[in-house]
């Protein structure tokens, strides 16, 4: 295969909203840094404080849930890392996909998409909540890095391209005509940041740059590849399900349903599936060194086996001219979708769909719930000094709920548990 043709970035894609000026604390000695700037983005990213607390936030299974759980912190590593692969391979710069990784989960609240939903119906007078709007938020105003000479904070002030590729929906909630969306990238707070971050974007065009589509994939290859191997390892999966037709049948009408897609093409993946050696070895795992070993050998396989197949079907609709931000797009073929998915499908619901799961689930937005309330009735004495400030400049009711919110959002889950034991004011409240 030719190599890919390499895009080149323009001063537009390197822009960032607010000007700075350049570092003035370098020895004599040393040279200037002359780190790219995506480069110095992706370290941006790397050394917030909101990647870090990614390590005590739930990915399918709790951050104290056996020994070596994946994380959100974790997951986001292995995102970035698969896209940064996908990138080098179509000819995108890797370390705005690697970055797009990064960043992808930031904006989740403690429980993941549960606390999503609890976060969503605790703001609804202030616009509700998304934690990919969440996400464009903390990096662009609540993670302290750069204040504006007036004061105003713009988070970590990413270039206009590194914005573009961490925003997988690159709209706000409510479209030009009214329709409510569930999903978006921008809450009203921040329209006038996105309108500029998709500058250069034709006003339909409504699709994630290419970096970000990039991030979006490899999020979907991890999640199914990896969350699959933790679910074997804690026993909650066995991909002995792929030899039980009547289950499997069921399995892709529920796929189907929860993720969108063709029962009949997810029943075919997962023949595809049954025929690879690497599927098979692991369908027999039983906790012994050589069956983690073969687990291993599935997920390096399989993550082999998408990012190959995509690299090479966007290289050849690509016919040579290079791809990057606007130009171009990624090519998942339908057979390696479909694999995905219903990979995806084994892994969340065989969890999700365990009483004890959806009762902890309960617990967990009664919790965030109580805290909305000791926060709010107690602010602003309740609040961190940062957010206090915010909520005492804030000029309306919403404003001011939309901080009580990006505190909530911000915390661990070990901090929202111990936020919430002192709020029920009961010594030893178990939670």
């Amino acid at each position: 295969m030719d190599s890919p043709a390499q895009y080149s970035y323009t001063d537009a894609d390197t822009a960032r909203y607010c000007d700075e000026a350049p570092k003035g604390s370098q020895m004599a000695a040393t040279s200037v840094d002359d780190r790219s700037a995506f480069s110095r983005d992706r370290a941006r990213v790397l050394h917030s404080a909101a990647l870090r607390r990614l390590a005590d936030k739930t990915q399918v299974v709790g951050p104290r849930d056996g020994d070596t759980p994946r994380t959100r912190l974790t997951h986001s590593l292995e995102v970035a890392q698969i896209a940064r692969g996908i990138a080098s391979g179509i000819g995108v710069n890797p370390d705005l996909a690697d970055l797009a990784g990064l960043c992808h989960d930031i904006g989740h609240p403690p429980y993941g998409h549960n606390g999503e939903v609890a976060l969503d119906e605790l703001a609804a007078d202030c616009g509700g909540f998304e934690g990919n709007a969440q996400t464009l938020r903390i990096i662009s105003r609540l993670e302290p890095k750069i204040l504006a000479p007036d004061g105003t904070p713009h988070g970590l002030n990413l270039t206009r391209a590194s914005l573009d590729a961490a925003c997988k929906y690159p709209w706000t909630r409510i479209s030009t005509d009214g329709t409510v969306r569930r999903k978006y990238g921008a809450y009203r707070e921040e329209a006038d940041l996105l309108a500029w971050i998709r500058e250069g974007h034709g006003p339909d065009d409504s699709r994630s740059s290419v970096e970000g589509q990039v991030m979006d994939w490899s999020d979907d290859v991890a999640y199914s590849v990896h969350d699959v191997e933790d679910g074997i390892c804690s026993g909650r999966i066995s991909l002995k399900v792929l030899w039980d037709l009547f289950e499997l049948a069921e399995l892709a009408e529920k796929g189907a349903e929860a993720f969108g897609g063709d029962p009949e093409e997810m029943i075919a993946a997962a023949d595809a599936l049954r025929q690879l050696p690497v599927v098979a070895a692991a369908a027999d795992y039983d906790g012994s060194l050589s069956s983690l070993v073969a687990l291993k050998a599935l997920t390096s396989e399989l993550v082999g086996r998408y990012v190959g197949v995509t690299v090479g079907a966007t290289l050849e609709a690509a016919g040579g001219s290079p791809l990057g931000r606007m130009h171009g797009r990624l090519v998942v073929p339908p057979a390696a979708a479909a694999e995905v998915q219903m990979l995806k499908t084994i892994a969340v619901l065989y969890v999700m769909e365990e009483s004890r799961h959806q009762q902890r689930q309960d617990r967990q937005r009664e919790r965030i719930a109580r805290v909305h309330d000791y926060l709010t009735f107690g602010a602003p004495g309740t609040l961190d000094p940062i957010f206090a400030a915010w909520w005492a400049d804030a000029d309306s009711d919403a404003a001011r709920s939309r901080v009580i919110i990006d505190q909530i959002a911000s915390m661990t889950e070990s901090r929202l548990e111990r936020t919430a034991k002192r709020a029920s004011g009961v010594v030893g409240y178990y939670i």
